[in-house]
């Protein structure tokens, strides 16, 4: 009998190697355990949902925070802090064993070194549209992007495009157009059509959406860059978060040094002594809030699903804005109001959009669709990456 148990797991073991798949014999039925509901505060859906939109406005409050300094321009700096904590955050969780991650390794770092760069590109620009525009006005510009990253997922991943989810585009554009409509309007009667005032107020706003419209397009080139190069790397969340930061670090910190002003001048007007220790202390929980995000957003997903996920996401955009209008100075008027209204709507829809398309087969009829013919060579190195 012991001689046969050893020659199966030899011909098992032997099959596997040549690339053939021996069914394991079904095991014996288990008695089903059902734990009490109070057993464990960590699965109730309420509790990660709350901890992930609450992570979110931190962090958006808090760079706001930062930012709205009259005299902050030390972008960089700020940056490479943020970078710092999340990689002191998460190395400490990990050596606790409350999370893991790949060990750093130079070859991977070599394939991930591109990504980090756009990363750069989307936080900086980031940070300079938070500077010149309001909370409000940013949470709506940046459901641009959504719009560029699904026409880039039809050009470059064969993705498609809905009519229900073409009509969350026009919702999107139309609350931007609303918001930059009402910031104008807001700064012309606050300061009068013909003052200096009213002129540096413009160009103010002007250079705000300038830099929004550079950070819809660096967020974009980044999801999708970042989504193609995960296929090679087969990095999961928290690998894509330790690489990201930790490639960043030299990065930023040579950029502060070389572009941004150090003199004992400048550091005083970034950082006054009335709110030197507040400033900073932002920037601490700016960097802990994106840890925070990563690991809720995943919370959420294991004990929701990926559908509540969506959703909450949208919804979490009206707080976000409100946020912006209760913690700083943005206007509170009835076209900046209906803004962040249709705002809020657009991501509704579209998030219901993304739900039933999901729920149907790939074979449907769409409006929008990358259907060009491939070659059988790209078809099948397409299902080796989806394998």
């Amino acid at each position: 009998m012991s001689d046969d148990k050893k020659r199966d797991e030899y011909d098992i073991e032997l099959g596997e190697k040549n690339g053939k798949v021996f069914d394991a014999p079904t095991p014996p039925p288990q008695p089903r355990f059902t734990p009490a509901p109070s057993s464990s505060l960590s699965n109730n859906p309420i509790l990660p949902i709350l901890s992930y939109c609450a992570s979110s406005i931190l962090m958006t409050v808090t760079n706001k925070y930062v930012l709205s300094g009259t005299d902050y321009n030390l972008n960089f700096f700020l940056l490479c802090v943020q970078s710092i904590v999340c990689v002191v955050a998460i190395q400490t969780c990990k050596s606790s064993g409350v999370i893991n991650y790949r060990d750093f390794k130079v070859d991977e770092a070599k394939k991930w070194f591109p990504i980090s760069l756009l990363l750069i590109g989307m936080i900086y620009t980031s940070t300079k549209a938070l500077r010149f525009l309001s909370i409000p006005v940013y949470t709506i510009f940046k459901n641009l992007t959504i719009i560029l990253i699904a026409y880039g997922e039809v050009l470059w991943f064969g993705g498609s495009v809905t009519s229900m989810a073409l009509f969350s585009f026009g919702l999107m554009v139309l609350s931007s157009v609303i918001a930059a409509w009402a910031d104008i309007k807001h700064a012309l009667e606050s300061h009068g059509t013909s003052t200096s005032e009213a002129t540096a107020r413009i160009s103010t706003l002007n250079a705000g959406y300038i830099w929004m419209l550079a950070n819809c397009l660096c967020t974009a080139a980044y999801v999708l860059g970042m989504r193609k190069r995960i296929k090679l790397t087969n990095f999961k969340d928290f690998d894509t978060m330790f690489y990201n930061n930790l490639l960043t670090i030299p990065i930023l910190f040579v950029a502060s040094l070389l572009v941004e002003d150090w003199t004992s001048a400048n550091i005083a007007k970034n950082f006054p002594v009335e709110t030197r220790n507040n400033i900073f202390m932002a920037m601490i929980f700016s960097g802990l809030s994106s840890v925070f995000i990563s690991y809720t957003s995943a919370w959420c997903v294991r004990v929701t699903s990926s559908t509540t996920y969506s959703m909450v996401g949208a919804l979490n955009k009206l707080p976000i804005a409100v946020s912006g209008l209760i913690f700083f100075d943005a206007p509170v008027t009835i076209p900046s109001v209906s803004a962040i209204f249709v705002g809020f709507v657009s991501g509704i829809v579209y998030a219901v959009s993304k739900v039933k398309q999901s729920s149907k087969p790939k074979t449907g009829i769409l409006p929008s669709s990358n259907t060009a013919p491939i070659s059988a060579s790209s078809q099948s190195m397409r299902d080796g990456f989806k394998s």
